[in-house]
C-alpha cells in the first residue's frame, strides 16, 4: 500500500522553541519536518500542527509555522481532540429551502472531501506523538508515522514508541518515502522541486 497525496493530511506535533533543545538530534528532526511540510505544499496536502502548553514551551519553529495551514494549542498530551475538526470538517448544510421544494428538486448535499490518511511526525515521540497517533487510530484514521522527523529526549524512549506504534497498526516511513509516494513518478510536475528539497 502506497500513500496517495489526495487522501493525505500532514500533522506536525509540538516542534516548539523551548522543547527542541532537549530533543535528541533536534536539528535533523526539525529539518525533516520542514521538508515534509514543503513537500506537502508542493502536492496540495493540508498541513496542521499542534503546540503543547505554548505559554510554557513557546511557539512552533518559525520556518515550520509559516508552512502550516493552522496551529492548534493543546494542554492534553494527545492532540486528537483539537485536530479532529480540522481533519474531518463538518458536512456542508443543505442548500435552498428544503421544506418548500419537492425532493426531486432539492440540491444534494455533498459530503466534505475526505482525506482518511494522517501522516504524522513530532516530539516527543513517546508522549504527545504516540498518544495523538493512537487516538487517531482509535477514531479509524490510517496513521503513518515519519520516523526521521520524530524524536524524544532519549533514543530509548523514541524507539520504544516506534515499537508500540507499529504494533498498534501505524505504518512507519521516512521523509523521502512520503515525498516520493506522493509524487509516484518522475513525470510529476513537482518532481524537480521535491528532488531539490532532498538534495
Amino acid at each position: 500500500m502506497l500513500l496517495d497525496a489526495d487522501d493525505c493530511q500532514l500533522v506536525l506535533i509540538d516542534y516548539q522553541a523551548r522543547l527542541m533543545p532537549a530533543i535528541h538530534d533536534a536539528a535533523a528532526v526539525v529539518a525533516n519536518a520542514r521538508r515534509l511540510a514543503q513537500m506537502a505544499r508542493l502536492v496540495d496536502v493540508p498541513v496542521w500542527a499542534t503546540e503543547q502548553n505554548p505559554a510554557k514551551l513557546g511557539g512552533t519553529d518559525e520556518a515550520l509555522a509559516a508552512l502550516c495551514d493552522r496551529i492548534v494549542p493543546k494542554m492534553a498530551f494527545s492532540g486528537a481532540e483539537e485536530l479532529q475538526p480540522l481533519l474531518a470538517p463538518p458536512a456542508p448544510a443543505p442548500r435552498g429551502n428544503a421544506r418548500s421544494l419537492p425532493k426531486h428538486l432539492q440540491k444534494p448535499v455533498q459530503a466534505a472531501p475526505e482525506r482518511g490518511t494522517v501522516v504524522i511526525a513530532g516530539c516527543e515521540t513517546h508522549v504527545c506523538l504516540l498518544q495523538t497517533a493512537l487516538s487517531l487510530l482509535e477514531a479509524e484514521w490510517d496513521v503513518w508515522v515519519v520516523t526521521d522527523a520524530c524524536s524524544s529526549r532519549t533514543e530509548r524512549n523514541r524507539d520504544a514508541a516506534y515499537d508500540r506504534l507499529a504494533g498498534a497498526g501505524c505504518e512507519l516511513v521516512t521523509t523521502e518515502m512520503v515525498g516520493f509516494e506522493w509524487l509516484r513518478d518522475c513525470e510529476h510536475p513537482q518532481f524537480r522541486a521535491l528532488q531539490a528539497l532532498i538534495k
